[in-house]
């Protein structure tokens, strides 16, 4: 029964997305919507962008191995980057009116530029896609006698299939729905749990006492390396196509500023019903603990769930994966396809050209992490190194070319080159710091040497517009 609902419900969302082809009528409807989605839709699409594997099955094990300071980096780091991504990039960005963050850095700093954005971008996406689809394999294994491999490769399929079809307009419009579940899911679960223990006081009480800590030891690395996991996510991730995509789709400005900041509300709210749920789950059936810290939640509301709340529940965790699965998808092919092939073969194109070369690119970046995927099955690692190559390369740039009216494109391009050089050769070394900040701080270091030997002299974006 469990297996028909979930087989239901994944019918429901490839109808939604076959259905939603038909708002699709060029590349700005298949990337942004058309510009035209209202709070509701632009709010839970935000929501949904990060809410996945990363959130319920990598969090929650984090968090009960290391407490709250382990998992900084998500949710904390996640609801950081959307209300700062409101607060200082959304305005500046909405107002260019482009397609993609990629035009965002030709728009300021020229098409060199640009194409070294995109291709420094692209690679973060592989890994990030492919944690998804781990997790999607692993919850329908929990309910099927499928291997990781055909879990991966059907998970793939169906995500695919609703994306290539309807682009944003199937990813927001499957995203309200799958926020709904996703909040009716964790309420009901978190409920169930708390009242088994006897109450949530009962669960706090038996938790060790380093599971509340939020703040580090007292000496300089300790507070460095804190710092590191606030700006995974909550730095890491402004310069990205999936965050950006979903701010623009949004009718207007002021609906775009809303949404980032309930989304990052909702987040940090929901983003730690996981956390409660894994440690109720801890005290009221340890041997599960011990079996597979990953697996806790399925593991624990299969074997002592009802139905009704198995449906629930797995028709939640399955939303939100499938949620930032498609995201992920759409945002490199997006890159891809404006950033990459239609400034080199664009005279020869027309929209309906470009749509289909869209849509396969989608493909295309599909079978990429679906590779990546079967290589790779720990999820926090997968999504962590996604962000990490952001910060170090792209951070800077976007940031500096907003704000800093010297900022050059020769500051920007020694900024994310040797800000990833300097990350990816820290990181081959044990260090008491983490390596993504000698990474971001070289990054920094760059931007302003090359911006100050050869400056841009005009005003700031923010300025001009």
């Amino acid at each position: 029964m469990l297996l028909a609902a979930i087989i239901a419900y994944l019918a429901i969302t490839v109808g939604i997305g076959a259905w939603s082809s038909r708002l699709v009528r060029n590349s700005n409807d298949f990337v942004l919507a058309g510009r035209s989605l209202p709070l509701f839709l632009s709010a839970s699409a935000l929501f949904a962008t990060w809410f996945g594997s990363e959130t319920i099955f990598g969090a929650s094990s984090v968090y009960l191995e290391e407490g709250l300071l382990g998992v900084i980096e998500d949710p904390f780091g996640g609801a950081l980057c959307l209300v700062l991504f409101g607060m200082f990039f959304l305005r500046p960005m909405y107002r260019m009116g482009v397609l993609t963050i990629g035009d965002v850095f030709k728009r300021i700093f020229g098409s060199k530029v640009e194409l070294a954005a995109s291709l420094f971008m692209i690679p973060a996406y592989f890994g990030y896609v492919a944690a998804q689809l781990v997790a999607l394999s692993l919850v329908l294994g929990t309910v099927t006698d499928l291997s990781l491999l055909q879990g991966i490769l059907i998970s793939a399929g169906i995500v695919v299939f609703y994306t290539f079809l309807g682009g944003m307009w199937a990813i927001s419009i499957t995203d309200f729905i799958q926020t709904t579940m996703i909040v009716i899911g964790l309420l009901w679960v978190a409920t169930m749990i708390a009242k088994e223990a006897g109450g949530v006081s009962e669960i706090l009480s038996q938790a060790p006492p380093e599971s509340f800590q939020i703040l580090p030891q007292p000496n300089l690395n300790a507070w460095l390396n804190y710092f590191g996991a606030w700006i995974i996510l909550g730095l890491g991730s402004i310069p990205s196509q999936d965050i950006y995509q979903r701010v623009m789709a949004s009718k207007s400005e002021s609906v775009a500023v809303k949404s980032t900041y309930l989304a990052g509300i909702f987040y940090l709210s929901f983003g730690l019903l996981p956390l409660f749920i894994a440690l109720g789950a801890k005290v009221l059936y340890p041997e599960l603990y011990l079996e597979d810290k990953q697996m806790l939640l399925p593991s624990m509301i299969l074997a002592h769930g009802g139905l009704p709340v198995q449906i629930v529940f797995f028709g939640a965790l399955i939303s939100a994966i499938m949620s930032t699965t498609s995201s992920g998808l759409l945002a490199p092919a997006a890159i891809i396809s404006e950033n990459i092939i239609r400034p080199r073969f664009g005279k020869n194109l027309d929209d309906k050209h470009f749509l289909w070369i869209l849509r396969a690119n989608v493909i295309l970046v599909a079978i990429i992490a679906t590779l990546l995927a079967s290589l790779e099955s720990d999820i926090y690692d997968l999504v962590a190194g996604a962000s990490i190559l952001m910060l170090v390369s792209l951070f800077v740039p976007l940031t500096a070319g907003l704000y800093w009216k010297k900022a050059s494109p020769l500051g920007a391009m020694l900024s994310m080159i040797i800000g990833m050089l300097v990350y990816l050769i820290a990181s081959r070394f044990e260090m008491e710091v983490f390596p993504h900040l000698i990474g971001l701080a070289a990054s920094i270091l760059a931007m302003i040497i090359g911006s100050l030997i050869s400056p841009k002299q005009t005003q700031p974006i923010h300025e001009l517009s």
